[in-house]
C-alpha cells in the first residue's frame, strides 16, 4: 500500500531534474501520474517508466491546460495532486542588458504556468472532495538573490500566490504550498557551474530530497507555508515576520499600546500563514 494509492497526480516540467524525480516518487507511492513537458522524447520516456499518461504542453499556454485536466479526469479519473513545477532561468544579472525575449520567456513557465496551473486544477479538484498543490519557488523567492533579479521577481510571485491564496483553498479541502529549493544538482545548473560548487565545496541538493518535500507537503495538512529546503537538511516552513500596523490615536489622541490588537499587527492575517 503506498501513500498515494488511488490518487491522480500532475507534474510539469516532469521530463528531467526535479519534476521527473517528483513523479517518480508519487508513482512509487502509488499515484497514476501526468506527466507535463515540452520535451517530447524525455516527457513520453518519463510517463512510459512510470506507467502514467504524457501530455505536451507549454505551461505558460492557458489553453494547454485544458488537455492536462482533460487527461487527468477522463483517462485516470480525476486530479488530486499538482506539481507546478516547470521553470527557467533568464542567466542575466544586469537589468540594462536584460532583453525582451529573456523577460517574455522567463514569465511564461515561471509565473503564468503557475497562475494558470491553479486556476486550471483547483475546479478539478474541488469536483474531486479537495486535493493538494505545490508549487516550486526557490531560495531567491525569499532572498535578495542579485546574480538573477528577475529570476528572484518570479519565485517572490510564486511564494506570495501561494500565502494568498491558501486560506480560500483551505475552505475548498485544498491545501497549496511551495518548496524553495537552493541550488539542485540540475540540468539548469550549468556544468562550469558546478564545477566551481565542487571546488568550492558546496554541497547540491539531490532532486529526491525536493520530490520527498513535494510529498511531505501533498500528504500532510498544513496549507500557505513556503518551506525552505537545503542540502542535508530537513524542509522547514520559512517563518516571515509580521509586518507592522499603524499606530491608531485613541480617542484622547493618545497611542494604543503595542500590543493591542490593530496597533502593531496587519489586521485579518490568516494563522496558516505566521
Amino acid at each position: 500500500m503506498g501513500l498515494l494509492d488511488g490518487k491522480v497526480a500532475v507534474v510539469t516540467g516532469a521530463a528531467s531534474g526535479i519534476g521527473r524525480a517528483a513523479a517518480s516518487l508519487l508513482a512509487s507511492e502509488g499515484a497514476a501520474v501526468v506527466v507535463v513537458d515540452v520535451a517530447e522524447g524525455p516527457g513520453e520516456e518519463a510517463a512510459a517508466e512510470l506507467k502514467g499518461r504524457f501530455v505536451r504542453a507549454d505551461v505558460a499556454d492557458p489553453a494547454a491546460w485544458d488537455a492536462v485536466v482533460d487527461t487527468a479526469e477522463g483517462e485516470l479519473g480525476g486530479l488530486d495532486l499538482a506539481y507546478l513545477n516547470a521553470g527557467v532561468t533568464t542567466g542575466e544579472a544586469d537589468i540594462a542588458r536584460l532583453t525582451d525575449a529573456q523577460y517574455r520567456r522567463i514569465m511564461g513557465p515561471n509565473v503564468d504556468g503557475v497562475v494558470f496551473g491553479l486556476r486550471a486544477v483547483v475546479p478539478a479538484m474541488s469536483r474531486r472532495g479537495g486535493g493538494a498543490v505545490v508549487a516550486t519557488a526557490s531560495l531567491a523567492g525569499l532572498i535578495a538573490f542579485d546574480a538573477d533579479p528577475i529570476y528572484t521577481l518570479t519565485k517572490h510571485a510564486v511564494v506570495g500566490l501561494v500565502r494568498a491564496l491558501a486560506p480560500q483553498l483551505q475552505a475548498q479541502g485544498i491545501t497549496v504550498n511551495a518548496v524553495c529549493p537552493g541550488i539542485v544538482d540540475t540540468p539548469l545548473v550549468g556544468d562550469e557551474a558546478k564545477r566551481l560548487l565542487h571546488q568550492a565545496q558546496f554541497p547540491l541538493i539531490a532532486p529526491r530530497q525536493i520530490a520527498q518535500a513535494v510529498l511531505a507537503c501533498m500528504t500532510g495538512s498544513v496549507t500557505g507555508e513556503a518551506f525552505v529546503c537545503q542540502a542535508g537538511r530537513e524542509p522547514v516552513p520559512y517563518r516571515f515576520p509580521r509586518v507592522p500596523g499603524p499606530r491608531l490615536a485613541g480617542a484622547e489622541g493618545r497611542l494604543p499600546p503595542a500590543g493591542m490588537a490593530g496597533a502593531d499587527q496587519v489586521p485579518g492575517r490568516p494563522p496558516a500563514v505566521s
